[in-house]
């Protein structure tokens, strides 16, 4: 069986017709990720050629795990599913917590690739934005903290957006595209903290809160 998503149609959607993203019902984390973004791509109107193509299928490849996945593509329907195709029409491989940024040189169709690449490669919201998505699809976490701050520096001093209300408060701080990549799902919270670009303030249980939140956004589960 397969999960069904039509995105809403954004004016641009409208145009080009409704895209249909439809992932498997017991999906693997990489066929959720796939899903989630080209969902975000149809909402904002983005690379909507590339997602209407007819009869192709492309295999998405992790560069540094086992994981892998393919889309088949037709005629405004695209379907994620687990595993690689034998005989796809292109296949890449890419950072999965890079934004599906290519790790190596395309096979096959060079074209339909790069198009893929590009639909793969949707706008991300404004932080603040982004944040107001955030808190409103992961207050349902068990033991997520009551109040979410957000911090960043902008080009009049600190900015911050405070988010509900309570006893408990958890701090997540960094440049206004870091905080729309985490919060938008875009990039993996545990990976962006690796590198040091992101600041929190909290318990080692509200990270762990967090960290899973953060997955529920970026995985659309």
């Amino acid at each position: 069986m397969t999960e069904t998503t039509t995105a809403p149609a954004s004016p641009g959607a409208e145009a080009a017709g409704e895209v249909d993203i439809r992932i498997e019902e017991d999906a693997t984390p990489i066929v959720r990720l796939l899903g989630r973004t080209l969902r975000d791509s149809v909402r904002a109107g983005h690379a909507l050629p590339a997602l209407r193509k007819s009869a192709v299928t492309v295999v998405i490849r992790s560069h540094d795990t086992p994981q892998a996945a393919t889309l088949t593509f037709g005629g405004g329907v695209v379907e994620v599913a687990s595993g690689a195709a034998a005989a796809p029409d292109a296949a890449v491989t890419v950072d999965l917590n890079g934004r599906f940024a290519p790790a190596q040189p395309p096979s096959g169709d060079g074209e339909l690739a790069a198009d893929v690449l590009l639909a793969l490669a949707p706008p991300v919201p404004d932080w603040q934005a982004a944040a107001e998505h955030f808190w409103t699809a992961t207050r349902s976490v068990p033991g997520i903290p009551d109040v979410l701050v957000a911090v960043t520096e902008g080009p009049d001093g600190l900015e911050q957006v405070v988010l509900g209300e309570g006893a408990t408060q958890y701090l997540i701080a960094g440049a206004p595209e870091t905080l729309a990549g985490v919060f938008s799902g875009a990039d993996d919270l545990l990976a962006v903290l690796s590198t040091g670009v992101l600041g929190v303030q909290g318990t080692l249980s509200q990270l762990s809160v967090m960290v899973g939140a953060s997955w529920k956004v970026r995985y659309d589960v």
